[in-house]
């Protein structure tokens, strides 16, 4: 069975950079591609924790970008059929996941702890700084990507989910 989630996290990146381009040239796309290639990335292993579950979604797929693209806006008017094919590869809850992560610094620091010792963090722990600590140059170039009310859409749509796989889920009120 595929364990793998490197296309989902390829598609789910590549769609993230889409709707939210880098702001300036080939290092600024560059820098805003690892930011959401890391947020992308925590939020897969969020969401597929075993490799049962990432052998899963490999079997039946993520679903596709169809309700991100309607959320997000307009749909690209280059996109055709050729198009479709990645497209067909993006998570919308890692997408959703994803962009909060990289509009909430605290978020993003406690996802990143909660993925210690799980099955994806096995041997040397990954490096996630650019999602959880950026610096003034990569906060420029994903100044859109970055941007709490242009990804409001898109984070909304599965925020809350987060939050209970995080443990911070609203507390019950008696």
């Amino acid at each position: 069975m595929l364990a793998d989630l490197s296309p989902l996290i390829a598609a789910t990146t590549e769609w993230l950079t889409r709707a939210y381009p880098a702001s300036g040239g080939a290092l600024a796309h560059a820098l805003c591609e690892a930011q959401a290639r890391q947020a992308v990335t925590v939020a897969a292993w969020l969401r597929y924790p075993t490799a049962a579950d990432a052998a899963l979604v490999g079997l039946v797929g993520p679903g596709g970008s169809a309700r991100l693209d309607w959320t997000s806006g307009p749909a690209d008017a280059d996109v055709d059929a050729d198009d479709s094919a990645w497209r067909s590869w993006v998570d919308e809850v890692v997408a959703s996941w994803a962009a909060c992560l990289l509009t909430d610094a605290g978020l993003a620091a406690g996802a990143v702890a909660g993925l210690a010792g799980g099955h994806h963090t096995l041997g040397a722990p990954p490096d996630f700084r650019r999602l959880v600590a950026p610096d003034d140059r990569d906060r420029q170039a994903a100044a859109l990507l970055r941007h709490p009310d242009l990804v409001a859409p898109v984070a909304a749509l599965h925020h809350p989910q987060l939050l209970d796989r995080l443990g911070r889920g609203q507390a019950l009120i008696a």
